[in-house]
């Protein structure tokens, strides 16, 4: 076994088990790092391991052609374009390289909220820019760019699920909550108007026929803008049905 490819959870630890698993020491291989760490897109889950070529080095001992022989019988487990592709992935993303858990006081919180934002786009091929607004512990992400109907998804699904977990890395790395809004294109301020504007309408036809309105699924964002549309209406009442993720808002007469 002349050349050794073998993943760790840092550097030292993918080395390491290189050495092991050859039974040499150090000084009897040259090392090529292939992947450096990262957190993954998420900070949280997806983890990418380092990854290191270990090459055994002629002994001194022995003719440089005895294993020569050997060693040009074994293929490279990667092309140099695929490695190269690594590196580039992996320099692209200098936050997410080589972290020590003893260095997360130097993270900003927000920043990593952004960057992972901005991977994620990246990874569905989009082309973004995410402007940050801060007011206290609220801290909205707005993203710009082209073909934004991908991030946003059906209803903002999508953008709530990337909301949700940008919460997840900022607050990992903050020393106090963070609450984190996603947009793009303003569709928070016009998917609340589209709800209010359904909502009045919805307790008219309540209103009209004496009977309950039961809407579709929502999300608890989506929820919360119709209760509090509704909840100083003088005729109509409101509240939540079912499990999530099928739970409802039902609109009733008081």
């Amino acid at each position: 076994m002349n050349t050794l490819v073998v993943s760790g959870k840092t550097i030292e630890d993918a080395i390491k088990n290189g050495l092991e698993r050859m039974n040499v020491t150090k000084d009897r291989v040259s090392v090529r790092v292939l992947e450096k760490p990262s957190r993954g897109l998420f900070g949280l889950i997806g983890v990418r391991p380092a990854k290191v070529e270990l090459t055994l080095l002629p002994d001194k001992d022995v003719p440089l052609s005895e294993p020569t022989t050997q060693s040009s019988s074994s293929k490279p487990v990667q092309t140099a374009a695929a490695v190269a592709g690594m590196q580039a992935a992996a320099v692209s993303k200098d936050r997410d390289q080589e972290m020590d858990a003893d260095s997360t006081d130097d993270i900003d919180p927000i920043e990593e909220a952004k960057q992972f934002i901005m991977d994620v786009a990246r990874s569905m091929g989009l082309d973004v820019e995410v402007g940050v607004h801060k007011r206290k512990d609220t801290v909205t992400l707005d993203i710009s760019g082209s073909d934004l109907g991908l991030i946003i998804g059906r209803r903002g699904q999508t953008l709530d699920s990337l909301q949700y977990l940008a919460n997840l890395v900022a607050n990992r790395y903050s020393k106090h909550h963070l609450r984190i809004i996603l947009d793009a294109e303003q569709f928070r301020e016009r998917r609340k108007k589209t709800l209010e504007s359904l909502s009045e309408r919805l307790a008219n036809k309540v209103i009209r026929s004496r009977q309950e309105v039961v809407l579709e699924p929502m999300t608890a964002q989506d929820r919360k803008i119709i209760h509090a549309k509704l909840q100083d209406h003088p005729k109509v009442k409101t509240c939540s049905k079912g499990e999530e993720p099928n739970r409802r808002v039902v609109i009733m007469i008081k």
